[in-house]
This record gives structure tokens, sequence and C-alpha cells, in this order.
């Protein structure tokens, strides 16, 4: 299988705004599977289909040790949020080697599709809730980093535009410290 490239910040189609899946066929199929593939291969627990420059709204994750729990999600929709906040370390595999503590409702509920195009809900909280909120604010054209302040944005925008003019943002010599990235 063929993976998909990772686009990185600033690239601005990272801010590209998802569009809905109208139709649920073999081709979503087929996306849904090179995003895990492509997820897996980047080292990463969650990808958006924003994330490899695909405007759809999909959304793939695994957040299991054994990387065998595949979870995805086609149109996402947030139908409720807890009041409890949480705060965790996130990176990203759009930023990648960058991580920074961002505070998130602790438990949300998600309306999504199936495979067969029908409407399901899923509950979640702790690390898979972040994980989802992460993800459907990439389907929104909303990164990790505009959580942090403008000073810290711009200077992980500048080391890694630093990084990619010297060759080493696909290296993972660039990023030591590398762990999963949501």
């Amino acid at each position: 299988m063929e993976k998909l490239e990772v686009l990185h910040f600033p690239d601005q189609r990272l801010r590209t705004k998802a569009k809905k899946v109208n139709k649920v066929d073999q081709n979503i199929k087929n996306i849904i599977d090179q995003m895990f593939f492509t997820m897996y291969e980047e080292k990463g627990i969650g990808l958006a289909a924003t994330q490899v420059n695909i405007h759809k709204r999909i959304i793939v994750i695994d957040i299991s040790e054994n990387k065998d729990e595949k979870i995805f999600l086609i149109n996402p929709e947030i139908i409720s949020l807890s009041n409890e906040m949480d705060s965790m370390e996130e990176g990203c595999l759009s930023v990648p080697g960058f991580y920074e503590t961002v505070s998130r409702p602790k438990s949300i509920k998600v309306s999504t599709l199936n495979l067969k195009g029908e409407e399901t809900q899923l509950e979640a909280d702790g690390l898979l809730a972040t994980c989802i909120q992460h993800e459907i604010d990439h389907l929104d054209g909303k990164l990790f980093v505009d959580y942090l302040s403008n000073l810290k944005r711009d200077r992980i925008e500048k080391k890694i535009i630093k990084l990619k003019k010297d060759g080493m943002l696909k290296s993972r010599k660039a990023t030591p410290n590398y762990k999963s990235a949501i």
C-alpha cells in the first residue's frame, strides 16, 4: 500500500475546512485504509484526512499499545462535551517533534457514519476524547498550535521551516525525542 504524504505546518492546505462525505463507498473505504497505513508508518495515534491533503471529513485513530484497535470516524460531529476539562501533552504528525499541553473537555459524545453509511454514536473520555477533538480540529482547519501563544506558535513555525529547508523534516533524526503524535 502507498503511504500518503503528511502535510506539515505552516502549509496552508492544513487550514482547508473538510467537506462532508456524501456517500460511503469503496473509494472512502480505500481512503480509510490508506490513512491507517500512513498513520502507522508515521508512528501516530490519529490522522485526519486534511493532514494528507484529502479534504473530506474522515478521521482514523488507534490509541492501543498493539496498534490493533482501529477506530474511524466519517463526518464526525460532536454532540456533547463535558464541563470537566483535561490537560494533556499533544503532538501532531503535521507539527513533528513539538509537544505542548492543551486543555480540552475530558469526555465527549460524537455522531459518525459506519461503513454502511448509517449514523452511529461514540462516547469517549481521556486520551481517546482528546484525540477525537484534535482530529476534528484538523477537519475544521485548526491545529493544536492554535491553542498556544503567538510567540510559541511563531517559534515552532520558524523551526519547522528551518527543518524543511535543511532537508531534515522527514528524518526521525530531526526529532530525537519522537513519541507518538496525534
